[in-house]
């Protein structure tokens, strides 16, 4: 499927006046009193604006299965609220376990809150995306060109249109769509990073360039560090790919620490060739997670070529375990063999 990235603009601007137990739930958002908004919501369950805040702020974040509760709990108290119709669609529409059933659910929310306010430009980007799902690509032009009509800044509109650029396979006018979205925000995160990834697949080092930019913009975002490491690795900058696994490697967030231990193995490995500083950095990728097949593929190298035919018999085992159809280990286990 198509993945499309949507980005929440909040639209709760909201600020207390009075004291807590006379405000209403939305006035305390802000307020010092109470910072938490779990515990505002535990004390106003009920409360649409707050449970469409915390979904927003977790919809921010990528966590789509926390903000489909909130959202969906909010429209359900009042389907009237067009921000509520919104935000519910939206999560539906951007989970990437969504079922086609999802997608029309939010299909049909979208058009409601574009017949009532046919000038939101977001209700139309999204009601366009679910055409892209649904592979229409005519209908997916119309409401993105629609939107930029409303307003020709709206740099979401231009990422659509640029994925949709690209599921049509013309990668070029996908480049210059999403181009078009940093010039209309040159913060715009997401949109270095999708060019990163388009000149990654064709082996084009501008892609340091683009996971650079948008890691310098969310320096917390670890999948950003992790691929300006990784294409530093790969385009003669070792020693900057090292020193950011280093950094990644005492990170708390299992798959990076894998990652990064695996690329510090690789390079020692396949760069410095050192074979005994590799296979300690393959052991503690696999410390962290057993299952990751690569590490014991090359670990598996690394016995072969020490002359530990047993070893490495058991690890290119190990790799098959995991990934049954790895050919090459099978390839090279068969040799041995």
């Amino acid at each position: 499927m198509i993945k499309v990235i949507f980005l929440v603009v909040s639209a709760f601007v909201l600020v207390g006046t009075s004291s807590c137990k006379e405000s209403h739930p939305s006035e305390l958002i802000n307020k010092e009193v109470i910072i938490d908004i779990d515990s505002l919501i535990t004390l106003y369950p009920d409360s649409v604006d707050l449970l469409l805040k915390r979904g927003s702020e977790n919809f921010d974040k990528y966590d789509y299965d926390l903000a489909i509760n909130d959202f969906a709990k909010a429209f359900r108290l009042d389907s009237n609220n067009l921000q509520a119709r919104l935000l519910y669609a939206e999560v539906l529409n951007n989970r990437a376990e969504r079922s086609v059933q999802d997608v029309a659910a939010a299909q049909r929310n979208y058009k409601i809150v574009v017949n009532k306010n046919p000038k939101n430009t977001r209700a139309l980007v999204g009601l366009a995306s679910t055409f892209l799902y649904q592979q229409d690509f005519k209908t997916t032009f119309q409401y993105v060109n629609e939107a930029l009509r409303i307003d020709p800044k709206y740099r979401n509109a231009y990422v659509l249109k640029g994925t949709t650029y690209l599921a049509l396979d013309n990668r070029d006018l996908a480049k210059s769509s999403y181009e078009t979205a940093i010039q209309q925000d040159p913060e715009f995160y997401e949109a270095y990073f999708l060019l990163g990834q388009l000149y990654q697949e064709e082996d084009n080092p501008l892609c340091v360039e683009y996971f650079v930019s948008a890691q310098k913009l969310k320096p917390e975002n670890l999948e950003f560090k992790y691929q300006v490491a990784y294409s530093k690795q790969n385009y003669n900058q070792v020693e900057g790919a090292k020193e950011m696994f280093r950094e990644m490697a005492r990170d708390t967030v299992d798959i990076y620490v894998m990652r990064a231990l695996f690329h510090l193995g690789y390079i020692k490995q396949f760069e410095n060739r050192d074979l005994d500083s590799a296979m300690y950095f393959y052991k503690s990728a696999l410390e962290t997670d057993p299952r990751f097949y690569e590490a014991w593929y090359n670990l598996g190298i690394c016995h072969e070529e020490k002359g530990n035919i047993n070893q490495a018999l058991k690890s290119y085992g190990n790799c098959l375990k995991y990934n049954p159809e790895f050919e090459a280990a099978i390839k090279r286990a068969n040799n041995l063999r």
